[in-house]
């Protein structure tokens, strides 16, 4: 993994707004209607080797695929496991949220509307036999794409994102959650060691970390219990991976709400560092976490964090104003200073198109002017 120098690097999360052609082959497929397949298969790869050219034209250094193929960054994979049968259609809605949206149910009936624009809903499916990996197919389709849309694109690095084993289904096969979290790992290992093979970075999207450390529904003792349980799990299916090619992103969810019930980043730092990895990404742009930059100046954080890097969110991914360079400037200071400007990088809160959808939080064409203010910002320091 790269490391800044006299140029600061700049990245983001991941996700980002898919074509409205694209958008349309997808509803179609993910509501079992039919579709052109070689059509959709040719859409993806024309919208990662399009995204990929704006990501560096507009000054990002390290680039992904935007997850053009992908319905949402966690519920693709409900596609590459075997051993899953569709639920309900039980939506999945953190429990965390439930604080919010009783404290705020007249924005939260209106929030939650504007879902009716994404591809599909995000529904859970339950485990019902043993979890084994079957999206190889997919997989190498993602990779081959991205490979063939760096010829000839100037980057520093690439990226591939991949959820980690929590969050999309439930537990109906395996005696305890335990075992069924494990399995899921093991199964999802392969394609985070494919991703590394290929030469790309591994990112694990990982905002269950922070959804385990609030539920409301657990003590503080089983909070820390199972985030600690999570990062076993998510360490076992890395193993043998070299850090340096591993990144975690942390985020407080899709929840583009007040989220007066956030935990502190102080509570996050401790357990996200406990999950091996080379850089970490989490949000900072929040207004409700931009202060939290203090942190890091604690000597015990900064030994656990030893020499892996800092990725802080600098754009907002919920809201359509282009921040400032001069703030993007003054906001990584405050790390640059803390850490060290070897370890940080520049990057974004969350992804812009977490959902494949007709109407992301943040319009594509100001997505596009974000990343260049944090450019500018980041050329500020």
């Amino acid at each position: 993994m790269q490391r800044s120098g006299e140029r600061i690097l700049t990245t983001h999360v991941g996700s980002l707004a898919r074509p409205e052609a694209l958008l349309d082959t997808m509803r179609e497929k993910e509501h079992g209607r039919p579709y052109d397949e070689a059509g959709f298969a040719k859409q993806v790869t024309e919208a990662v080797r399009d995204v990929v050219a704006r990501q560096a034209e507009v000054g990002l250094d390290v680039v992904t695929d935007g997850e053009m193929g992908k319905v949402s960054f966690a519920t693709y994979v409900q596609d590459r496991l075997d051993g899953f049968s569709p639920s309900s259609g039980e939506k999945l809605l953190p429990p965390s949220w439930k604080l919010e949206i009783d404290a705020f149910p007249e924005y939260y009936e209106q929030y939650l509307g504007k879902y009716s624009k994404t591809v599909a809903p995000m529904v859970t499916v339950a485990c019902v036999g043993p979890v084994s990996y079957t999206g190889q197919d997919q997989l190498r389709t993602d990779i081959e794409n991205l490979r063939a849309a760096l010829v000839g694109v100037e980057h520093t690095e690439a990226f591939l994102p991949s959820t980690s084993p929590r969050g999309f289904g439930r537990n109906e096969f395996y005696a305890t959650d335990t075992e069924y979290y494990t399995a899921v790992a093991e199964a999802l290992r392969e394609e985070y060691l494919a991703i590394v093979d290929a030469g790309f970075l591994l990112q694990i999207d990982d905002p269950w970390l922070i959804e385990i450390l609030s539920d409301p529904q657990l003590t503080p003792e089983e909070r820390q219990h199972t985030a600690a349980e999570h990062a076993e799990i998510v360490n076992h299916a890395l193993r043998d991976i070299p850090t340096e090619k591993i990144r975690l992103h942390t985020c407080y969810g899709l929840n583009h709400g007040p989220r007066v019930h956030d935990i502190t980043m102080a509570e996050v730092a401790g357990p996200m560092l406990a999950i091996r990895a080379g850089a970490y990404s989490f949000e900072v742009a929040n207004p409700r976490h931009m202060h939290e930059w203090t942190i890091w100046s604690d000597g015990a954080l900064r030994k656990q964090l030893g020499d892996a890097l800092l990725i802080p969110g600098l754009l907002g991914h919920a809201q359509n104003y282009v921040e400032h360079p001069d703030l993007v400037a003054e906001m990584l200071r405050h790390y640059v200073d803390a850490v060290g400007r070897e370890q940080v990088i520049a990057g974004a809160d969350c992804g812009f198109s977490s959902r494949a959808s007709y109407q992301p939080e943040v319009h594509p064409t100001v997505v596009w002017e974000k990343f260049r203010a944090l450019r500018a910002g980041a050329d500020r320091v």
